[in-house]
């Protein structure tokens, strides 16, 4: 997602959130579908055909399908694509490919999105470490979504892990977002910048936190079809996010399945959530 001046965030009930919690473990689902699928001689179309099944059949609706026009159901950035990689029947995996796959799904009003980078058979060592370093810094910046800090504390953590890491260009033009009853919502979540600015962070919001690194330089160019994101010199290019709640004991991951590993000070699968009365509706709060 593109940045842009925000102006107000969306703060959910405990009861929202928990709605919320159901939207993003279709996706969690999908993806670990996704993850089975991928292999050589797969196409790109194939994955998209496995991610919209999957989701319906949970009763849910794929949020990027027809989204200000998009025309499927998932991205597939394969290689030097960084991001909106169009699915096609064209583009076959081989062995050695990296592919991210960013997928949305909406479930009873309310949204969920990630994203992983995949390698295919057996990848290049350095193709692994971008892999490694692009999901560290991730959770880094998950580790810093907390009540004590305010939004730019999260893009500080992402930029200070990835640099910290090794030579990566870090992607400055595609940012994080607000997430909740629409899928891009208030504040843009940088994945660069100095601590200690933005809004506070309150119990009840909820960001898609999503760094991309590549290989190279940090320069990229839009292709003609009005999606697909490329580095400008050709090197690979690795995408993760989790869609994350913010709570009193810290952030919630509402995109990863239950079991799965999550960092420290991370609660992974599900949350004690406090049975609080929910409002009407979610709140606003001013991003100042």
């Amino acid at each position: 997602m593109r940045f842009r001046q925000r102006q107000q965030i969306q703060v959910k009930t405990p009861d929202e959130l928990v709605l919320m919690r159901k939207a993003g473990l279709v996706v969690a689902r999908t993806l670990e579908a996704l993850r089975e699928a991928v292999r050589p001689g797969i196409s790109t179309r194939d994955l998209d055909e496995v991610a919209e099944a999957t989701i319906r059949s949970e009763n849910a609706v794929p949020s990027f399908l027809g989204y200000m026009g998009y025309p499927a159901t998932i991205c597939t950035s394969v290689n030097e694509i960084i991001v909106h990689g169009i699915p096609s029947p064209d583009v076959v995996l081989k062995d050695g490919d990296i592919i991210s796959i960013d997928c949305g799904a909406i479930l009873g009003g309310w949204h969920g999105d990630s994203a992983v980078t995949l390698g295919v058979g057996e990848i290049d060592p350095a193709d692994q470490a971008l892999l490694d370093a692009t999901e560290a810094s991730m959770w880094a910046g998950i580790a810093a979504a907390t009540t004590q800090n305010r939004l730019s504390d999260i893009s500080h953590a992402i930029e200070e892990s990835a640099r910290a890491s090794g030579s990566w260009g870090l992607i400055q033009e595609y940012t994080g977002h607000g997430i909740g009853t629409s899928m891009h919502m208030d504040p843009a979540v940088p994945n660069y910048g100095a601590p200690g600015h933005g809004p506070r962070l309150r119990s009840g919001m909820a960001l898609a936190i999503e760094p991309m690194l590549t290989r190279g330089t940090r320069m990229n160019a839009e292709l003609d079809d009005g999606w697909t994101v490329i580095t400008a010199d050709g090197s690979r290019a690795a995408h993760f996010e989790h869609t994350i709640a913010i709570t009193p004991d810290g952030p919630w991951v509402m995109t990863l399945l239950p079991g799965a590993p999550a960092q420290a000070g991370v609660k992974g699968g599900d949350h004690p959530m406090e049975t609080t009365a929910a409002g009407t509706g979610p709140e606003t709060s001013d991003a100042r």
